[in-house]
């Protein structure tokens, strides 16, 4: 058994003072050539070392439309895949893990990859033939309109002393 270095001092402070700094994995990888995070990616993935993709999704409605960006970097158009079935709309696709070498040896590994899927279920009186998608910088922009019928139609108020009635406006 390896023979340990024990401070002894006066209380917490001098503990303190000498765990200050002290990372415990990278203890672990430079005793033991030894990464927690590299060995559970590979555990989880079947021993490809990908982590979950989860886009950002930002979804709004304007008067004419309805609005979807997603962050999508690193996700090329052809891995990208839109479809609307009835009034769910699926937008599915991958961002694919970078070349390694195995002399690379990575001291953070934050970035995700792999395959992602999310459906959002869309109210009555999408124009399905006017859809616009555009992936550019990362960013993809989806736009539904609404078709014309639903949009929100202004009524004037008239006054019942003249008479008068609402009239709708387009």
């Amino acid at each position: 058994m390896a023979d340990l270095p024990v401070r002894r001092g006066s209380g917490a402070s001098s503990l303190g003072r000498w765990t200050r700094g002290f990372d415990p994995f990278e203890r672990m990888r430079e005793l033991m050539g030894f990464d927690p995070f590299e060995q559970m990616g590979r555990m989880v993935s079947g021993g490809e070392q990908t982590w979950n993709f989860v886009p950002a999704f930002e979804v709004k409605e304007t008067k004419d439309a309805y609005i979807f960006k997603a962050d999508l970097p690193g996700v090329k158009e052809s891995d990208l895949d839109i479809t609307l079935t009835g009034d769910r709309i699926t937008i599915s696709g991958k961002r694919e893990t970078e070349q390694q070498d195995e002399s690379d040896r990575f001291y953070a590994y934050e970035r995700s990859y792999g395959s992602f899927s999310r459906s959002f279920t869309l109210p009555e009186g999408v124009d399905v033939n006017q859809v616009n998608a555009e992936l550019k910088e990362g960013v993809l922009n989806l736009r539904l309109p609404k078709l014309p019928e639903v949009q929100p139609k202004r009524i004037q108020v008239g006054t019942s002393e003249t008479g008068k009635q609402g009239k709708v406006k387009a």
